[in-house]
């Protein structure tokens, strides 16, 4: 079973790309589709009747080398089966509802191929997405990591005769690598400290390299906390993070089912995902792992304030990803790995359904993405407007508060900012992540004003002609809806119940929870010593250090604590409430009376322009001198003149030579003959 819901996409792939002219370009979109159907229903089956213990799935021989042994194996964890279920789930519908998005697109029109290879590109992404979150060591880790770049660049560039459109893949391909060098710097450093860069064998020696000491960059370092930072390098790459963040927004430029795939619940929780999967290393680096909670928090701020002022309806959502990527990374630098998992699990739900709404929206709207553009338009589009109102209220934390009650995001959301609370002492983590649920319950709400409420704004005949959008659109939406009403209530005690139950759920065997009471407790005896020692070495999806007592502390905040989130969304929701239903002239006013913060935000913090100044504009200056001086004076000034001026002059010599006349090859000869005489006469004579 494994093993087919692994390669599903990958066949799926390879048909549709390289055999479409057999199977037609229609006939390679609905088997796309239907194998990912298939792969979705098996990952369930899988998630479902899953019994939390860790097993590994053998396939073949890989990459061996010396010690280096990396075998192709699925690691079949309650990890593996939760990012299983939510990448088939949001690719299948993606597919699904490509087939009625992309249906109209000109490109598909004017060239059959584009269609076969634009579901084969989503097939491949997906696939390469499976092949990191079942992989069972780094390397293969680091193959899909690096997959899932290629198929992002090619998905988003799929419009490549838009040059903004190849600058955002280009831009999305170029920061990656910045994140992905520290990946792999930090394979390499696993590899040279423990000699295996199998998961088991890291996790094992996680003890050991809490207490050596690696020199790097002409200094010691810890190894655990070194190793952890640069993996949080990777990640931050990967998931957006701050000052690696710059490539998500302009990652848009692709069609609106590649935002949903890959910015929703894919590829930008990979970061996430690898954090939470190197758990018992990260429980032994915590200056690491401040790291984490402080860049999270600052992600979660810095995106909540961007997003308040952007018009683009695809951008603020991306922002809203960048930000609850934010809250997932604080959870998991808290070591609360299952409330990060479970932020993930129901984000993937909601923020996928509001992508494929905004879809939606600019399908009805014939591609028009300004919100400003907009208004009015729940009537023209009843369905969407239900789905993406159901998106906002899971978004947002709507709930009934101190109670297991509520949308999705009310519950995980929750849980993270209790953990941060706990985590952190209620200092910076905590407050910024509650003021960025107040920013996020304004511009969410902000979105659907400007959508679907007021008077109709923009071009009159857009609005004439503005449509709901067919059902093969609108299914995906019913069923992502389902998720972000229930995925939080349903699963709300697995991720972030006691530990009995979260322990069971991850598959945290019993003994490492007896330990962990064992370690907490001064009467710990001499008998209870091998069941501590034993807690270091887990066997479970994510391992909390027998010290790590974040989630107990969680479950015993205050209640205004519990209740802070709550209140946060209701005064966003007032003033989204005041600036665009009841006095829609606030927004002009503020942002002219504010200008010099209007414009910071507008301009996303200024990020693109500092680096524009600090790395873009100097790495063209040395391409510039490179191709001036280098090419243009010294290979074609120098190299290429003396060529061009020595081998014509040879030339013709040697024409000159060659005339034709027997005199002429006669005087040759005998000067030939001469030159031999005299060598001999001078060289030759004393033998």
């Amino acid at each position: 079973m494994e093993t087919t819901l692994l390669f599903a996409p990958l066949v799926a792939a390879i048909i549709a790309g390289f055999g479409w002219r057999i199977i037609s370009d229609a006939g390679a979109q609905w088997l796309t589709t239907g194998l990912l159907f298939l792969s979705c229903l098996l990952s369930w089956i899988v998630f479902l009747e899953h019994d939390g213990i860790t097993h590994q799935v053998y396939l073949m021989d890989w990459v061996q080398s010396g010690t280096l042994d990396a075998g192709w194996a699925i690691r079949m964890d309650r990890l593996t089966a939760i990012m299983l279920v939510v990448i088939t789930t949001v690719s299948a519908l993606v597919h699904l509802y490509s087939v009625g998005y992309m249906a109209h697109d000109a490109n598909f029109r004017e060239n059959e191929s584009y269609r076969p290879r634009f579901f084969a590109y989503l097939s491949f992404f997906t696939f390469a997405m499976l092949m990191l979150v079942t992989s069972d060591n780094l390397l293969q880790m680091f193959f899909g990591w690096e997959g899932v770049g290629l198929a992002s660049y090619l998905l988003i560039g799929f419009y490549f005769r838009k040059p903004s459109a190849n600058a955002a893949a280009i831009k999305a391909f170029v920061v990656n690598r910045v994140g992905d060098f520290g990946f792999a710097l930090a394979i390499m450093a696993l590899y040279f400290l423990v000699d295996s860069i199998r998961l088991d064998d890291i996790f094992a020696a996680a003890p050991q390299l809490a207490e050596t000491q690696l020199t790097f960059l002409w200094r010691d370092w810890n190894a655990a906390n070194l190793i952890a930072f640069l993996l949080f390098i990777g990640a931050m790459g990967k998931s957006a993070q701050l000052f690696l963040h710059t490539w998500l927004p302009d990652a848009m430029e692709g069609p609106t089912p590649v935002s949903a795939l890959i910015h929703a619940a894919t590829m930008v929780t990979a970061g996430v995902f690898l954090v939470c999967r190197m758990s018992p290393l990260m429980e032994y680096a915590p200056e690491a792992m401040t790291f984490v909670v402080f860049i999270g928090a600052s992600t979660a701020f810095f995106a909540a304030t961007v997003g308040l002022v952007q018009n683009d309806i695809k951008r603020v959502i991306a922002y809203s990803t960048c930000s609850q990527l934010g809250y997932m990374f604080v959870a998991a630098g808290v070591g609360v790995y299952s409330v990060a998992m479970f932020h993930l699990f129901t984000h993937a739900f909601f923020k996928a359904m509001l992508f494929l709404g905004a879809g939606s929206v600019i399908h009805g709207m014939h591609h028009e993405q300004d919100m400003r553009n907009y208004g009015g338009l729940r009537g023209k589009m009843p369905y969407t407007f239900w789905a993406m109102l159901i998106g906002t209220l899971a978004i947002t934390g709507v709930g009934i508060p101190l109670t297991n009650i509520g949308f999705a995001g009310f519950l995980s959301k929750d849980a993270v900012i209790e953990s941060a609370w706990a985590g952190t002492g209620g200092g910076y983590a905590f407050w910024m992540l509650v003021i960025a649920a107040l920013f996020t319950s304004f511009y969410s709400w902000r979105l659907m004003f400007l959508t679907f409420f007021g008077e109709a704004r923009g071009d009159k005949h857009t609005h004439e002609h503005a449509h709901e959008s067919p059902m093969v659109m609108l299914v995906p939406l019913g069923v992502l809806a389902l998720g972000a009403v229930l995925a939080g209530m349903v699963w709300y005690n697995s991720f972030f119940g006691n530990h009995e139950a979260v322990n069971r759920f991850f598959g945290v065997p019993a003994h490492h929870a007896e330990a962990s009471e064992a370690q907490g407790s001064e009467a710990a005896t001499e008998a209870d010593a091998p069941a501590v020692a034993d807690a270091v070495a887990p066997q479970g999806a994510i391992f909390m250090h027998p010290d790590n007592h974040v989630m107990d502390e969680a479950h015993h905040a205050p209640a205004w604590v519990k209740v802070s989130p709550f209140i946060a969304m209701l005064i966003g929701f007032l003033t989204a409430v005041w600036f665009y239903v009841w006095d829609p002239s606030m927004p002009r006013k503020v942002a002219e009376t504010q200008r010099p913060l209007y414009l910071f935000l507008l301009n996303k913090w200024y990020f693109d322009e500092i680096y524009g100044f600090l790395f873009v504009r100097p790495a063209k200056a040395l391409g510039h001198l490179l191709w001036r001086r280098g090419d243009g004076d010294v290979i074609d000034g120098s190299i290429n003149g003396v060529a061009m001026g020595l081998i014509p002059w040879v030339t013709r010599l040697a024409g000159r030579a060659q005339s034709g006349y027997i005199f002429t090859y006669a005087f040759a000869m005998v000067i030939g003959i001469a030159v031999l005489v005299t060598w001999m006469t001078i060289f030759g004579g004393g033998n």
